[in-house]
């Protein structure tokens, strides 16, 4: 088992990786269940096709639990199902000493960290991601949040877990386009804060897509450091975390033009990595050989490396333009000034911008 460290001074908290961890869950979460009372949240698939729920519930020994289900779909990511999971936990009558624990993707542990974050004005949740696109991103870092019909992530909260506890055995249910998903947020990574981490990832592309227990166990581990030091530089994205979202600014677009969960948000941030990437180019800033690098890279984990032929480039605009990391109504793009280092730029010509789009769309 390996442990990482989030360092936010009275708040941080550990990241536990290992194969078979969730069989250690009954001790490795109890020094982080302040309470008597425990909520579990996940959703149908990863509760009862892949059957994760009652092991996990038969470990809370000692625990008043009662578990909660989402539907699964990034479609569900709404209100109205945060408002039925706060229904639950009133008539079960938790009190502010509660522990939430989401069982689950990215979507499920965004969605049990909005409840935590509100729910009696904040109580403890932990992370339990079951995806590899949760397990490297979004089970790490506190950011929450539920959609909105005109932008993905635009409610929501700053809400750090107590603990992420990261199970590389479960990925081996994973479906492959999910796994493909994941892999977008890997190369992420290295796109905008290791250059080395990105060549071996051009080495290790098929070690990955055929689920080596080994290769799977480095990615998330140096992905969930990555986002750990960049987390504990700047926690509420006021500077280097808004690198995190390279590709994101266009993918959100695809989701949200195209109806949340018709694109996978993997599938929608590869599709912008490239986009972000062929801009960097454009603007002079990188090597075009880095962009062919990492289109090659993408089309060997299977993602997409263009947006939806059905989607007009003048359809991103509007929904890029109520992109969270948007400064006085310009939009403020992630970029890359080489393999392994990324800025922020605002005020890009919509022109050109336009052009990047239409240039990526369809193939």
């Amino acid at each position: 088992m390996k442990q990482l460290i989030v360092e936010l001074g009275e708040r941080s908290y550990p990241i536990m990786i290992g194969a078979g961890v969730l069989n250690q869950a009954a001790e490795l979460l109890s020094k982080h269940l302040p309470g008597k009372q425990v909520m579990v949240v996940s959703n149908p698939n990863v509760a009862e096709q892949y059957g994760y729920l009652k092991p996990l519930l038969s470990q809370l020994v000692g625990k008043e639990v009662s578990y909660h289900l989402f539907p699964d779909g990034e479609e569900y990511k709404t209100q109205q199902q945060i408002d039925q999971l706060y229904a639950q936990l009133l008539q079960n009558k938790h009190s502010r000493n509660t522990s939430l624990i989401a069982l689950g993707g990215g979507v499920v542990g965004d969605m049990t960290g909005y409840a935590s974050a509100c729910y009696q004005r904040g109580v403890n949740f932990i992370q339990v991601p079951t995806t590899l696109l949760s397990q490297v991103d979004s089970s790490v870092g506190g950011k929450t949040g539920i959609n909105h019909p005109l932008g993905k992530n635009m409610i929501g909260a700053f809400k750090q877990p107590g603990l992420v506890l990261i199970d590389t055995q479960v990925l081996h249910s994973l479906p492959a386009r999910e796994l493909s998903a994941g892999l977008a947020e890997v190369v992420k990574y290295g796109l905008i804060y290791d250059a080395e981490f990105f060549a071996w990832l051009e080495q290790q592309a098929e070690a990955l897509m055929a689920m080596d227990d080994q290769a799977l166990a480095y990615a998330i581990e140096r992905c969930c450091a990555i986002k750990a030091e960049v987390v504990a530089q700047d926690e509420t994205e006021q500077g280097i975390r808004a690198w995190l979202n390279l590709g994101h600014t266009f993918g959100h677009a695809i989701e949200a033009s195209m109806g949340y969960g018709t694109w996978l948000h993997g599938e929608a941030v590869a599709a912008g990595t490239v986009m972000a990437l062929d801009l960097s180019v454009r603007l002079g800033m990188l090597p075009s050989e880095a962009l062919e690098r990492t289109k090659l890279l993408l089309q060997r984990m299977k993602l997409p490396i263009a947006g939806p032929a059905e989607l007009s480039a003048e359809q991103y605009l509007p929904k890029m333009a109520v992109d969270k990391k948007n400064v006085d109504g310009n939009i403020r793009l992630v970029l890359l000034e080489q393999l392994g280092r990324a800025c922020l730029r605002s005020a890009v010509d919509n022109e050109l911008l336009l052009q990047v789009i239409r240039d990526n769309t369809g193939a």
